[in-house]
């Protein structure tokens, strides 16, 4: 049989009919479209693909059993590495990792690696498929602080090798980024995020909410008085970042962090609880996967939406897929574009923002060409609201509260490469670590922390001689 070069399709709503909604926007492979991508898998004797996933998940093994229709199997695979499936099949950046390394990237497309998990994992959610939950306790206790993926992850490995485990999360709802950054038409909060994080608590992991740790409980308080042996921090980056230029504290300019978990967490889109601008003409500052979300949500309200980013378009640092899905719905894109002032109004209101033309010269440390002002091209956009998303990084509060633990000058708490702090029993993963990064590389973050902890706790692992 001839190989297949051409990845199967997948169906989505169409952009005219999507931008008025939150409703997903991929809706996923049916059983046989699965099956037929499946197919086309080589089943590579060296799959790069399993080295280009930052949890490892054995792909090739769970395409096959895709292929031939044994899909609870195929869900029993990728259970082994990964606790969150149905999230990383919608939001990882397969095209940079597993697809980006597939052989067959270079003779026409890489397998739809992202799409069949998400099958599968949705599958198994639709027929109660849970994956062994059978625990044998052994007996040692772990605090984690932070629902996001990095500590979700770390729990539910940690809870598999028998550990009771805690999860403390400061806000409402745990998650972290996946239910107050990523907007509901990328990744579903009922039906997708909170199922995940249920399987995590069929484990046996307790998660409490509402809890800010290093203002309600400190990490010496739970080593020393509530008696867990090892603490793992994935607490994120949730502290936004501004430009510092002049009309930046005009009514109407906000983060697209504050934007984003108004929206996504506190259902305002929905009329919740919690207000949010419905501007008239929004102005989306940045070119990262947060830019396009925060833009793609503003439209949805009923915005006219333009993106002003510094660099061209082959620079743009979001997923392809996303970039492509905000053209189709209708935003502008202002690119080779910076802004060097908020406009304000007699009352202290946005009225437009004044941008100047850039131009590219030499590539800087990040490897991306520098962008350059030219001279006299200023030009103004007219505008009510203006988002910015200019990066995250870590809040400073436990670093702060917890004497003895290092943090570097963005407020990253110090690390090894298996989460080992400079405190003894404290690990850290994801973007606490990092800054702000990908929920995979968060999860994969969370499961070497899980593994380091238990051999803290347990000691190295005996292998045959």
């Amino acid at each position: 049989m001839a190989l297949n070069l051409n990845r199967t399709p997948m169906k989505e709503q169409e952009p005219k009919v999507r931008a008025h909604n939150f409703e997903e926007v991929a809706l996923g492979y049916t059983p046989e479209e699965a099956i037929l991508e499946a197919s086309r898998c080589l089943n590579c004797k060296r799959p790069l693909c399993v080295g280009g996933c930052p949890v490892n998940v054995k792909i090739p093994a769970f395409i096959h059993e895709v292929a031939q229709g044994n899909f609870e199997e195929a869900y029993n695979i990728i259970n082994e590495d990964s606790s969150l499936p149905a999230i990383c099949g919608r939001v990882c950046p397969q095209e940079n990792q597993c697809e980006g390394v597939c052989v067959l990237e270079k003779r026409g497309a890489p397998i739809a690696i992202g799409r069949l998990e998400r099958f599968i994992a949705d599958w198994a959610m639709e027929n109660g498929i849970k994956g062994n939950t059978e625990i044998v306790s052994n007996g040692h206790k772990v605090a984690v602080i932070g629902a996001g993926p990095a500590g979700l992850t770390c729990a539910g490995d940690l809870a598999r090798m028998g550990y009771d485990v805690t999860i403390f999360e400061a806000l409402h709802s745990p998650g972290g980024v996946l239910v107050y950054g990523i907007p509901e038409f990328r990744l579903p909060k009922e039906d997708v995020v909170l199922k995940e994080v249920e399987k995590v608590k069929d484990l046996g992991v307790k998660i409490e909410t509402d809890v800010v740790a290093g203002r309600a409980v400190s990490i010496p308080e739970l080593i020393y008085d509530e008696g867990y042996e090892a603490v793992s921090l994935g607490t994120g980056a949730g502290l936004p970042k501004f430009m510092g230029i002049p009309g930046e504290l005009a009514n109407g300019v906000l983060s697209a962090n504050e934007y984003l978990t108004r929206n996504n967490l506190m259902h305002a889109y929905d009329n919740g609880e919690t207000p949010i601008i419905h501007g008239k003409k929004t102005v989306v500052i940045g070119g990262g996967n947060v830019a396009m979300d925060a833009a793609r949500t503003a439209l949805r309200l009923g915005s006219d939406v333009d993106i002003v980013y510094r660099r061209s378009m082959e620079e743009l640092p979001a997923r392809a897929e996303e970039v492509h899905h905000a053209q189709e719905e209708g935003i502008n894109f202002e690119l080779l574009t910076n802004p060097v002032e908020i406009l304000e109004d007699e009352n202290g209101w946005v009225r437009g923002i004044r941008c100047i033309r850039m131009e590219l010269g030499e590539p800087d440390e990040s490897g991306r060409r520098r962008p350059i002002p030219i001279e006299g091209s200023e030009f103004d956009i007219d505008c009510d609201t203006v988002i910015m998303s200019l990066g995250t990084s870590p809040n400073p509060l436990i670093p702060s509260t917890t004497e003895g633990l290092d943090a570097n000058k963005w407020e990253c708490i110090v690390a090894d490469e298996n989460g080992k702090t400079s405190l003894d029993g404290v690990y850290a993963g994801g973007d606490a670590v990092t800054g702000a990064a990908t929920v995979i590389l968060a999860m994969g973050a969370g499961k070497k922390a899980a593994a380091a902890i238990d051999e803290y706790i347990m000691g190295p692992k005996q292998t045959d001689v």
